[in-house]
């Protein structure tokens, strides 16, 4: 790749997407391009064509998607698995046919069985049954993985697919019933520190362990992938190889994850969880073996990412409060 490489970032306003537009800059490429949901529908297969027809780039990610946590997915599942078939059909055709050679498709760890043989490995996709709350969601993105590795497969294309872990950073959506854990528990705890008030509820039984990597880390590591010989990586082309996991290598449960949101953010009093709230799947730990032994490996801790993300949400209320 050279730095004049022309690469479209599809959702370059999102957590994903603007954190890969950083990265490329940081790595001095020069020639990104981006669209607005105003400049360009991704929901209109005429406008998505049009475009990759007149722009021409030599490389996209994929970072555009409707995402949201347990209570959105439960709530919108229509909405979530006709969005994102549209968003990445659109894309990913288009791409292919305006002669991108390049493309990195950005999926989730959602994709694997609910009663996945912890760490996930790449090849338990489809060995078992969806977590039932996200179920549109994750056979959606399964649906981008495949097309993926079928367009690779006749059309000798080099479309790629990563499947983060959960993530959190900048950008973060802090949507009171929309949003991620860990957005949610800090919108949550400060909020309660704020007002003073001496307990805060937490959904689910706070039993369950989840992954957490910090979205710079995935950039990093999506770059990574995207520029990796193929001499070095060849099975993306192959069945159940086409994807590669993206994850930090370690899993907390969600009582240690509120413990530490309270002390990042200074909150005393007491943590309850409702049990009558839904938990999800039981564990989630990706296997990111393959990405180790490619060479990349994660940088920010989730202490330390968090205070980074505390930090960005005092002043994004600062902002709120001011306006």
């Amino acid at each position: 790749m050279y730095s004049s490489s022309k690469i479209f970032v599809a959702g370059h306003r999102g957590m994903v997407g603007s954190s890969i537009v950083r990265q490329l800059q940081q790595n001095k490429f020069s020639n990104i391009i981006t669209r607005s949901r105003n400049e360009l529908d991704l929901l209109s297969q005429q406008e998505v064509h049009e475009f990759f027809q007149h722009e021409r780039p030599h490389q996209v990610y994929l970072a555009a998607a409707k995402v949201g946590g347990i209570h959105a997915n439960d709530t919108y599942p229509a909405e979530f698995i006709y969005q994102n078939l549209m968003i990445q059909s659109n894309i990913i055709n288009s791409a292919l046919e305006a002669g991108v050679k390049k493309l990195l498709f950005l999926g989730s760890s959602c994709i694997y069985p609910k009663q996945a043989p912890q760490p996930m490995k790449e090849s338990t996709l489809l060995s078992g049954y969806l977590e039932s709350t996200n179920e549109p969601y994750a056979i959606a993105k399964i649906a981008g993985i495949k097309m993926c590795e079928s367009y690779n497969r006749q059309y000798g294309v080099d479309y790629r697919s990563v499947m983060p872990t959960n993530l959190y950073g900048p950008g973060d959506n802090y949507h009171p019933e929309n949003s991620h854990v860990i957005p949610a528990l800090i919108r949550r705890f400060h909020e309660a520190h704020i007002s003073g008030l001496p307990e805060v509820k937490v959904w689910g039984t706070g039993k369950v362990k989840r992954e957490f990597l910090h979205v710079d880390d995935l950039a990093s590591a999506c770059l990574h992938v995207m520029n990796l010989d193929k001499e070095i990586y060849t099975d993306h082309t192959q069945p159940m190889c086409s994807h590669i996991n993206v994850g930090y290598g370690e899993d907390v449960t969600i009582a240690d994850l509120a413990k530490t949101v309270a002390k990042t953010i200074g909150y005393e009093g007491a943590i309850a969880f409702d049990a009558s709230k839904p938990d999800g799947t039981p564990r989630k730990l990706m296997d990111s073996s393959l990405l180790l032994s490619l060479g990349w490996s994660p940088c920010i801790s989730l202490e330390d990412g968090l205070k980074r993300v505390y930090d960005e949400y005092k002043g994004l209320v600062q902002q709120k409060l001011r306006a």
